[in-house]
């Protein structure tokens, strides 16, 4: 009986979304330049939109039906639900590739949320969604070619690699080689791609419409703002291009002492529009392949420690952030000066792609933001909570907010032990961590809608290079908190000193600095120490 009551609440969820989408569905007609191709895509939404519906009524109906009647805990039931999670996973990774677009970056999102969803959807996401999304065939780049530079690629270029090396949701890269013979990574965008978004843009603000309709503890509302405002700027690849030139000039300006650690493409301008962008060519490992760069004599470590201090320098020095540092847009090779390690290994050098999605913080959000961190390092319960509610989090939920930043529950939060926020790794961490983000759904969804979206699109990041940490470290390191505590602490401590100059200020701001250091230097002996404890151990 139950099982005949989902399918018929899922069947009637599906006819009355697939009606109702129409609607939007010529909304996309008069807003588009070319009302010959919006036509086409008016009958792709509907389409699109039954397509979900189908799936999502697929998915609950195999968990509904396969877990039925297995007791909870027991070995078969552990055993069924690995496999309804891996079908699942694979259902929603055809959805994603069959809609192509937005449900791809979707689709990429999920695979960093190793710690809130099960580990089956995160390595059917990872694997396919960051460099292995559908094609444009050569004729279609060749059309992009000759709508924006008037010729096709093998009179522009002395070679034109016509097969690509990576595809994402809204381009794709080929290789070529100028006239000049420098070789180069040209992006291409897909075909339609501003209607194709538009079409996207529409399917996804209904489906989340409806959801909320249906369910109301569900409101993902928030998101299809996010995606109205971020769409056009990441289709716009002279932004891009122009992003690319100032995230390099504030780290030269702004953070001088690693500028020469991180580097973008040099932009071919004359051979760049706003749906195609040439850019110098780079050989590099992606940040997660850790088998290529310890053969480069890099250690993971120093990797890990360098992707956490250049972005804690953008959110909090700079106020201008990379939103989308997934391992396909981080690659990590030897500092080209040659210099190493102490320990004679090769120091590296991350170099930072796709420059689509940024994001400001102005003054007073980068200030709280810093604020914040530097609280949570800390375990400073009071600032904790103090910076929360100015970032919008409510005085009932700064708390939930603590825990979505870090991935811990509260009790290890304010915990005053060194490693307080260290997550192992280990399936111990990533169940109770999944426990969590079932148990609070309702309330994180509230916080969600309540958040700046230039906060939800910070939170996007954190759980980007949580998984690339994640990748590189098998959990996390005590090292890459006190990056982040050092460089949080600095920005409000340069903030405050910004705002007051006089004399008594800077010395209050020395002394706190002073103070900075001295307790960083305390945490680094005492987890030197424990460390050779467990060496120790480990050796007897």
């Amino acid at each position: 009986m139950a099982t005949r009551t989902l399918w018929r609440t899922r069947a009637k969820l599906a006819v009355a979304a697939t009606a109702l989408c129409s609607g939007a569905a010529v909304a996309v007609i008069s807003s588009s330049e070319d009302p010959a191709m919006a036509l086409k895509l008016c009958s792709t939404v509907p389409v699109r939109l039954y397509r979900n519906s189908v799936t999502a009524a697929s998915v609950a109906f195999d968990y509904e039906y396969s877990l039925w009647g297995l007791s909870e805990g027991s070995t078969e039931r552990l055993r069924v639900k690995h496999e309804v999670h891996l079908r699942s996973a694979r259902k929603l990774q055809e959805l994603c590739f069959k809609n192509g677009g937005i449900y791809i970056k979707l689709g990429q999102h999920i695979g960093q949320l190793e710690y809130l969803v099960p580990e089956e959807y995160v390595q059917t996401m990872r694997e396919s969604m960051l460099n292995k999304c559908p094609v444009s065939s050569y004729d279609q780049v060749c059309e992009v070619f000759k709508k924006e530079l008037g010729e096709t690629p093998d009179k522009i270029f002395n070679e034109f690699d016509p097969v690509p090396i990576a595809s994402a949701s809204l381009a794709q890269v080929h290789v070529a080689r100028t006239r000049d013979g420098q070789k180069v990574a040209v992006k291409v965008q897909h075909t339609h791609m501003t209607d194709t978004a538009a079409a996207d843009h529409a399917t996804v603000e209904l489906i989340v419409n409806t959801l909320h309709w249906f369910f109301p503890s569900f409101d993902y509302r928030w998101l299809v703002d996010e995606m109205r405002e971020s769409l056009p700027k990441e289709l716009d690849f002279l932004l891009e291009a122009k992003n690319s030139v100032k995230v390099l000039d504030n780290f030269r300006k702004l953070s001088p002492h690693i500028a020469n650690y991180l580097y973008a493409p040099k932009v071919y301008w004359n051979v760049s529009t706003s749906k195609l962008l040439t850019m110098e060519f780079i050989d590099g490992a992606q940040v997660n392949d850790v088998k290529t760069i310890k053969k480069l004599g890099i250690r993971l470590d120093e990797v890990a420690k360098l992707v956490s201090q250049a972005f804690a320098e953008m959110m909090f020095k700079h106020g201008f952030v990379h939103c989308d540092p997934h391992a396909a847009n981080l690659l990590v090779r030897p500092l080209p000066s040659g210099k190493r390690s102490l320990l004679g290994k090769r120091e590296p050098q991350l170099i930072l792609l796709d420059h689509g999605l940024y994001k400001e913080l102005d003054f007073a959000t980068r200030f709280n933001y810093a604020s914040l961190w530097k609280a949570l390092i800390f375990a400073d319960a009071n600032a904790i909570k103090e910076n929360s509610i100015k970032l919008g989090a409510g005085e009932d939920l700064y708390a939930l907010f603590a825990g979505i930043l870090t991935m811990r529950p509260w009790n290890r939060v304010i915990d005053p032990a060194a490693d307080h926020l260290v997550i192992k790794g280990t399936d111990g961490d990533r169940s109770e961590i999944q426990m969590y983000a079932s148990q609070y759904f309702s309330q994180i969804s509230e916080l969600l809608r309540r958040l700046p979206r230039v906060i939800l699109l910070m939170l996007k990041t954190n759980d980007c290079l949580r998984s690339v940490t994640n990748a590189l470290l098998q959990g996390s390191s005590p090292e890459t908190f006190l990056i982040i505590g050092k460089v949080s602490s600095k920005a409000v401590i340069e903030a405050k000193l910004s705002q007051n100059k006089s004399f008594f200020r800077w010395l209050s701001v020395w002394f706190e600095e002073l103070c900075l250091e001295a307790r960083l230097f305390s945490i680094r002996i005492f987890l030197w120490f424990l460390q050779m404890q467990k060496a120790l151990t480990w050796s007897t």
